[in-house]
């Protein structure tokens, strides 16, 4: 099995506990994983040029950083990406990123093995938001054509790890172990449900008419989707 995770944030602070209590929680022993920490791995702004759109994700001007963690996310059975509530959002270094992987969401050109894989989203804030951010993780998890993402969020009433009630310390760490038994049950199982074929189905309705991108249209075609194939 391998894991990719991803850290919306350089500090370790709760969600980075709260992730790495996860991860351990799940690992087997030929468990690879490979561990990314926004800014410092994160590309550069994404200065809207429309690149990866339209000539290829080859030709952004940041591929090296950004195609890095695309191929590690590729080659993983589970995604793992935790985000702090900063202002009731995930932090700007992640979005960052996820800016940057448009041209895989399933209006574009969604990667086949996406189809297949399970996620995890973890957030927490010191007072409110860290529901909000698991959302948002979600969704970006969702356009990706993820089929599984479980969320887990908490509210741990402090600004450090070290100063997190133990009640709640508790309660987070009884709740961690339930949740990895399931989503190490779902890797290798995982298939796309109705709202995501769905959707699959209503982007590939609009690249059989599409007439303003090429790259996009040839891709489906080529994955032969807008014939009888499909990624699942």
């Amino acid at each position: 099995m391998k894991i990719t995770i991803i850290h919306g944030q350089g500090h370790k602070g709760s969600t980075y506990h709260i992730t790495d209590m996860m991860r351990s929680n799940v690992l087997t022993d030929d468990t690879i994983v490979d561990e990314y920490f926004m800014p410092k791995d994160s590309p550069d702004f994404c200065i809207g040029c429309y690149r990866c759109f339209n000539k290829g994700e080859e030709c952004c001007p940041h591929a090296d950083q950004v195609q890095t963690i695309v191929k590690s996310i590729r080659e993983s059975d589970l995604i793992m990406i935790n985000s702090p509530a900063y202002c009731l959002e995930m932090t700007g270094q992640l979005k960052t990123l996820f800016d940057h992987l448009g041209y895989m969401w399933l209006a574009h050109r969604p990667n086949d093995q996406m189809f297949n894989k399970v996620a995890v989203v973890i957030s927490t804030a010191a007072g409110s938001g860290a529901k909000r951010v698991t959302r948002s993780l979600a969704k970006q998890m969702f356009w990706l054509g993820v089929p599984v993402v479980y969320q887990f969020s908490y509210n741990v009433n402090a600004s450090s790890w070290e100063e997190v009630p133990d009640k709640i310390k508790r309660s987070i760490i009884n709740e961690i172990p339930p949740l990895a038994l399931k989503i190490k049950k779902k890797i290798g199982h995982a298939k796309p449900g109705m709202k995501l074929k769905l959707m699959f189905s209503i982007m590939r309705m609009m690249q059989k008419s599409n007439n303003w991108n090429m790259k996009d249209r040839d891709y489906w075609q080529k994955q032969g989707w807008l014939g009888k194939e499909r990624p699942w």
